[in-house]
């Protein structure tokens, strides 16, 4: 409809509200209408800013990991070709001198042995030994005097705890929410026992603790035992490895030559993969974990 004044044409402005129907269809649109062209311009422009934008924010995201890894890559191997050499001169060279001529080989298998076996029971990290056992006796003897040893060193705890029952049971009522994995661990039957001592072990828990706070917990010695063996074997694994990295660049160093561009690329492959491999199976272990808090027991 159109007006005329002063014989021109003045077009009528109609506002339609919702419920009015426009060129015989309903809007549903509400107190607007959604203006494009027959082609459908307007949605194919939105569309093409959202693929755009995400293919960006993608493309900057492969950016960053490229330049992530880039940079520990180079951090790496400048440690390995630089502060490494230097701190083996230092440090490492001297002190495999030092037991080499101060202790024979069966003498040192003994010394490693008990150090694993009693450290753990007085609160202290024997992660050291399990390095010297690497660079020593390699990974066939190497991982059987560590693992014997360990079966020791986890047992010691266990049954000295048992003498302080009431007093650690009291130090986990003061804090609930860290001990309600550990407590969780001694319900159930065997294999759940055992299923939960072995992730607590992989996970970063300090497991020097929970040598002593496991009887507390009513978990049985066999499934603690035997997942305390199975959830040590990663940890094992990477100390030997490490034992043997150390011993590779110090001998490398006391020769006074430099790795080899393979020895090079195969140190650094085999280092990443053992620490991915190490943050994978520990952030799968207190995954798990949570889970088997929410898990109905089987009696």
């Amino acid at each position: 409809m159109t007006f005329y004044e002063d014989d021109s044409v003045v077009p009528e402005l109609i506002m339609r509200m919702e419920g009015d129907k426009i060129d015989g269809g309903d809007n549903s649109e509400g107190d607007y209408v959604n203006l494009r062209d027959e082609n459908g311009a307007g949605e194919r422009c939105n569309l093409c800013g959202f693929y755009w934008g995400f293919g960006w924010s993608v493309l900057w995201y492969w950016v960053k990991m490229a330049l992530m890894f880039t940079f520990f890559g180079l951090l790496a191997a400048a440690c390995v070709m630089w502060v490494g050499p230097f701190f083996m001169d230092k440090e490492i060279i001297p002190i495999i001198n030092w037991e080499t001529r101060t202790f024979s080989t069966p003498v040192l298998a003994v010394l490693l042995f008990a150090s694993v076996a009693l450290f753990p029971a007085l609160l202290l990290p024997s992660s050291p030994s399990m390095w010297v056992a690497g660079m020593t006796f390699g990974y066939g003897f190497g991982f059987l005097l560590i693992i014997t040893a360990a079966a020791v060193g986890v047992s010691l705890p266990y049954l000295i705890g048992s003498l302080f029952l009431r007093k650690i049971q009291g130090w986990l009522d003061n804090y609930p929410k860290r001990a309600a994995i550990l407590r969780a661990a001694g319900e159930g039957n065997w294999f759940h026992q055992f299923r939960a001592v072995t992730l607590i072990r992989i996970s970063p828990f300090p497991y020097i603790l929970y040598n002593y706070c496991a009887v507390a917990t009513h978990v049985k010695y066999g499934p603690y035992l035997l997942g305390s063996m199975v959830g040590m074997v990663p940890e094992i694994f990477v100390s030997i490895y490490t034992g043997i990295l150390i011993r590779t660049l110090a001998d490398a160093s006391s020769d006074r030559r430099t790795l080899s561009a393979p020895q090079i690329v195969f140190t650094l492959f085999g280092f990443c993969a053992a620490v991915i491999a190490t943050v994978i199976i520990t952030v799968y272990a207190k995954r798990q974990l949570k889970v088997m808090q929410d898990e109905p027991l089987l009696a």
